[in-house]
């Protein structure tokens, strides 16, 4: 089912503006080729600044590693990501899902992100990402599965690069109980490819490696 565009009324009261707000954002998610067009049109608008939209205008403020993310920081990396999950949101079991939780996938990157030795890191950014992702999207809805399948391919979403490295963070177990291994790696795959002169190939050789992994996962040693 489509919805119709509606145009933000910024003479309405907090409350409805809110609610329109987050209508338009759905919209926009769900319909357009392109959301990153949309997003960027309202990045400076003064509700964006406000609960619960500011989790989203934080982004513009969390830099990321130039040698992982060439394209800037979290939000530059985030449009470029929603971008690519519209183009395979078709291959998601739901679209819904899948889009919120690619836009708010490094949510948790405001709070997290840190200069260690020299480099720019957000340690558990995932974990920070899906309590705040919870947080947003009550203002959303009250749909709880809705808001449990989104947070959870959250937390999970750099499980990617765990489990591929093979290194003490990957956790394989505990993922396939808690979301679908398909749908990560969708979310994944996006991810990886949202960065500047990402290898199309190379990704898609790390996924084929995580699916095959998390296949073969017997259980905990």
């Amino acid at each position: 089912m489509q919805l119709k565009q509606r145009k933000i009324n910024f003479n309405l009261s907090d409350e409805n503006t809110k609610e329109i707000f987050l209508y338009e954002i759905n919209n926009h998610l769900l319909m357009d080729d392109k959301p990153s067009e949309y997003f960027n049109s309202i990045v400076d608008f003064p509700i964006f600044k406000k609960y619960p939209f500011f989790m989203l205008y934080n982004l513009n403020n969390a830099e990321q590693s130039p040698v992982h993310h060439a394209e800037g920081n979290a939000w530059k990396h985030t449009m470029l990501v929603i971008d690519y999950a519209a183009k395979e949101k078709r291959n998601s079991k739901n679209e819904k899902i899948f889009m919120w939780a690619a836009l708010l996938h490094d949510i948790g990157k405001p709070d997290t992100t840190k200069i260690r030795n020299g480099k720019i890191t957000s340690y558990d950014h995932e974990k920070v990402g899906a309590v705040l992702a919870k947080e947003f999207l009550k203002e959303f809805t009250q749909d709880e599965i809705f808001i449990g399948k989104v947070t959870s391919l959250i937390r999970w979403h750099m499980q990617i690069l765990h489990v591929v490295k093979g290194n003490q963070f990957a956790d394989i177990g505990s993922m396939k109980d808690e979301t679908d291994i398909n749908e990560i790696a969708l979310l994944g795959y996006c991810d990886r490819l949202g960065r500047k002169n990402s290898d199309v190939e190379k990704e898609k050789q790390n996924i084929a490696m995580f699916l095959k992994k998390c296949r073969d996962f017997k259980g905990n040693v």
